[in-house]
């Protein structure tokens, strides 16, 4: 006799760490993943390419560019990080740059210092200048067109 029901569906494993970039090493250069996961518990100076997740533990340290799906940041971040679905910083992350995310999740204690666009993030406005939950005056404002702002002056 089972003392528990006999369930069909079972849980998913953990994402497993396809690739591992130990403590002690330091990596300069280009690192293309595909979907596969990344862990970085050493350095990488340069530029992470993933369709996957990439994962930055504690200790761990990027300097450069991060392209990926997903990244988790345990560690430190440092640069331009384009993440097309969710950056997660935890507790003790530290990111610092201009990212762009899909979405994004800081822990209580981590750290996001720089600029931070969500990505494919859509005007409040419909076409008719309706925002959503009342309507607001359409004004045009050129010095404020946000494709003709230059905001490295």
């Amino acid at each position: 006799m089972a003392v528990f029901g006999n369930s069909k569906s079972k849980p998913e494993p953990a994402s497993a760490i396809h690739s591992l970039l130990g403590k002690d090493v330091m990596f300069t250069g280009e690192i293309h993943t595909g979907a596969r996961s990344f862990r970085v518990e050493g350095v990488v100076e340069g530029i992470i390419h993933s369709t996957g997740e990439v994962s930055i533990a504690p200790g761990g340290v990027v300097k450069g560019t991060i392209f990926a799906k997903n990244l988790v940041v345990t560690g430190r971040a440092e640069g331009t990080m384009k993440i097309t679905d969710c950056l997660e910083i935890h507790g003790t992350g530290y990111v610092e740059g201009d990212v762009e995310v899909g979405s994004l999740v800081v822990d209580e204690g981590g750290t996001l210092q720089g600029v931070c666009v969500r990505k494919d993030q859509t005007l409040a406005h419909d076409t008719n200048g309706v925002a959503k939950g009342g309507s607001l005056p359409t004004v045009k404002h050129p010095e404020l067109d946000p494709k003709k702002v230059d905001l490295k002056r």
